[in-house]
């Protein structure tokens, strides 16, 4: 694989003791998602990041997640590896990838320190693959087993679906969903998923197309932080339908690659509390140095639902920082875009 990923990004366990979050539902599901006040918060292990359901899966996980991309921004391997102990030691046991980042080193990276004494056994392991046809896709699961040192990866999502053409490629005879359900009824992966960060309106046809073909996602990822309440929303326009469906829900983008944390307007650890404040299974975050894992860790240990008029107040603040996506470069640019920069790996490895 060629080329490098120059913009930022920020099995089933094994972990014993975990209660089972609520159930959100709500009927409305062309409006607002309901936040985490209309379910329950398990008890967690003191010291410990408390789990979360991951949809109707059965799986519980960590209710923060280890962001891949950034683990490869780590110093060196060495720390990369610590933070990854680290890390599941605290209870942080989601640990998210990708085919693509950094040109295969962040998987390499986590699939060492999995490796090491027994750490892959507590956690939970989702990558992705940017394949569309069946061939690509199949070609970049089988390199992303070997990168990650495993026979089986938790959960395989594809990624970037950013394109109207996507769903329809995904799903065609021949496309990714072939290659994915052969590599579930192979044993190779447990969880099927997608991911996305350009309009939720392709997120929505991309689960149009599953209903039309008779498949059930596990997982979705998208973005969701207090800027995307304010503009092409994620939050109000896709988040009902997952819980609605049961669908585990993967936040990313919290602090919207950073660019809210930039404006000073908004904590790291509001942004965090936000994001776990919604229906979410796991908010992931990137994390590339000991000090921002130790600032993730402290925000999940410290949460607690948010009261309604402080969710108010705080999407007040962020109103006019939020206008016209100004701060969230992924929907209204490519910068975010790596198979727009690289076609070629949506056809093969």
């Amino acid at each position: 694989m060629s080329g490098t990923r120059r913009f930022p990004r920020r099995t089933f366990l094994g972990v014993a003791g975990a209660v089972a979050l609520g159930a959100c539902k709500r009927k409305d599901v062309g409006s607002a998602a309901p936040s985490l006040q209309e379910g329950t918060m398990p008890p967690s292990v003191e010291g410990m990041v408390p789990q979360r359901p991951l949809g109707k899966t059965g799986v519980n996980v960590s209710i923060v997640g280890l962001g891949g991309y950034h683990l490869g921004n780590a110093s060196d391997e060495k720390e990369a590896v610590r933070m990854v102990h680290a890390a599941i030691d605290r209870g942080m046991t989601f640990m998210d990838n990708c085919w693509d980042y950094h040109d295969g080193k962040s998987e390499v990276w986590m699939g060492n320190a999995l490796a090491q004494d027994g750490y892959r056994k507590k956690a939970f392991l989702m990558t992705k693959v940017d394949g569309r046809t069946k061939k690509a896709a199949a070609d970049q699961l089988e390199e992303s087993l070997r990168r990650l040192r495993t026979d089986m990866i938790d959960c395989v999502q594809l990624h970037e679906i950013i394109r109207d053409s996507d769903p329809e490629r995904c799903f065609a005879p021949g496309g990714a969903i072939e290659a994915m359900i052969d590599a579930k009824r192979a044993g190779k992966l447990r969880l099927i998923g997608f991911t996305g960060h350009k309009d939720p309106s392709i997120h929505l046809a991309m689960l149009k197309a599953a209903d039309e073909h008779d498949f059930e996602f596990d997982t979705v990822q998208l973005p969701l932080n207090v800027l995307d309440a304010h503009y092409r929303s994620f939050e109000k326009m896709v988040l009902p339908v997952l819980v609605q469906k049961g669908i585990g829900v993967l936040g990313m983008k919290p602090m919207s690659a950073g660019k809210i944390f930039e404006t000073k307007k908004v904590s790291a650890t509001e942004c965090l509390h936000y994001a776990m404040n919604l229906p979410t299974s796991v908010v992931i975050t990137g994390c590339e140095s000991m000090p921002l894992l130790e600032q993730a860790i402290q925000a999940a240990l410290t949460f607690q639902p948010i009261p309604a008029e402080k969710v108010t107040a705080l999407l007040d603040r962020t109103r006019e920082l939020g206008k016209g996506g100004k701060l969230e470069p992924f929907k209204t640019t490519t910068e975010h875009d790596g198979t727009v920069e690289h076609p070629e790996w949506l056809e093969s490895a």
